[in-house]
């Protein structure tokens, strides 16, 4: 269905090698080296290679690194006892937090116990020690109890 593609032989030319040519200066001719130590160290610096070429920069120091800090040595128990210590005030922390939270929680609820009993006993008071033409539709009957030997007698 398809034609079978044709097959030529790849097309390959022949191959150039390029060498590199050196260049060379024209009529380079070397001056003669003569060190001259001036008085004072010139804000730019010149060199002059063997080749005659002269390379001129900025004169720099060489860097010195600045020294090492001796670093104290750590064993590692201190370490570790540094940080069990550090757990343990968080812990003695967070425990006496927990208990602070409980010992305000049992006063607010003792308190709030005491309020409804003052309240509910004051309004019961109010009801049994009014006049008796001012009394409301509420009947407080209060009788004497006599208990004998842990039976109530009514």
């Amino acid at each position: 269905m398809y034609p079978e593609p044709a097959r030529q032989p790849p097309a390959y030319g022949p191959v150039e090698v390029h060498q590199p040519t050196p260049i060379t200066p024209v009529a380079a001719v070397p001056a003669p080296l003569v060190p001259v130590q001036p008085g004072q160290v010139p804000a730019v610096a010149s060199v002059v290679l063997p080749d005659g070429r002269v390379v001129t920069g900025y004169a720099m120091s060489p860097m010195q690194p600045e020294p090492l800090a001796a670093k104290p040595v750590v064993s590692r128990a201190a370490v570790n006892v540094a940080l069990g210590g550090v757990g343990f005030l968080a812990v003695c922390g967070g425990l006496l937090l927990l208990t602070t939270f409980i010992t305000a929680l049992t006063a607010l609820i003792t308190q709030l116990i005491t309020l409804a009993a003052v309240l509910f006993g004051g309004f019961v008071a109010v009801q049994i020690f009014k006049p008796s033409g001012a009394k409301s539709g509420n009947t407080f009957h209060i009788r004497k109890a006599v208990f004998k030997r842990n039976h109530f007698n009514g």
